[in-house]
């Protein structure tokens, strides 16, 4: 089974699936941004990096894609190769960010990856308002974040609620997390778990 956690940044996707990991036992795939070359000078100078930046997260993405397909376990994956076209890339060019040739350049190469993309069995959106996702984007402290700016934030956020809206391909589970907290509370974990567990039922007897 292949679960997959998405949403904006800071909005906790990667505490989430790795509680998941570890309670449901699943392999985890992380997206890559510890060692990405690209991160700090894309928030320093979007329009010039955000092609190189593009490119380096669909490359990786479509890695994870191919190790979902190999792999005989139950993985959870943070972020999924939908987000990284139909919502950061799109969000770029929108916002004039990248241009025309290299977004249409982009589109292209995802295009073709997609003819070899399986959608997640579950996939789960964690929907956060900006002050949830200030919060977190300066609890975790990463100094190139500091640049990331609440209409940045905010387009991103609507982009991932048109995306939602229009999913079709597989399970989906809404969560909003403005007031969870389940890196800390296990109550507020446990509902989540629930909501899970419910869906996972339902997976097993179709099965």
């Amino acid at each position: 089974m292949h679960i997959a956690i998405t949403g904006n940044i800071g909005a906790g996707k990667t505490t989430l699936a790795t509680q998941l990991a570890v309670h449901y036992g699943w392999e985890i795939l992380m997206e890559a941004v510890e060692g990405n070359p690209y991160l700090k000078d894309f928030y320093e100078d979007m329009p010039r990096w955000s092609f190189n930046l593009q490119i380096y997260f669909l490359n990786s993405r479509f890695e994870q894609v191919v190790k979902v397909r190999e792999s005989s376990r139950d993985v959870v994956q943070d972020r999924t190769i939908y987000e990284d076209a139909y919502i950061f890339a799109k969000n770029l060019f929108e916002s004039e960010l990248m241009s025309p040739r290299d977004y249409q350049t982009y589109r292209r190469l995802f295009d073709n990856m997609l003819e070899l993309v399986r959608p997640p069995d579950l996939m789960i959106y964690l929907r956060a308002g900006i002050p949830k996702l200030q919060e977190q984007i300066r609890k975790r402290g990463r100094e190139y974040e500091k640049a990331i700016s609440e209409t940045y934030l905010a387009n991103l956020n609507r982009h991932y609620e048109e995306f939602v809206a229009g999913y079709l391909a597989g399970k989906l589970l809404v969560i909003d997390v403005d007031r969870l907290d389940y890196a800390t509370r296990p109550d507020d974990f446990q509902t989540i778990l629930r909501q899970i567990d419910g869906i996972l039922e339902e997976f097993r007897l179709r099965a």
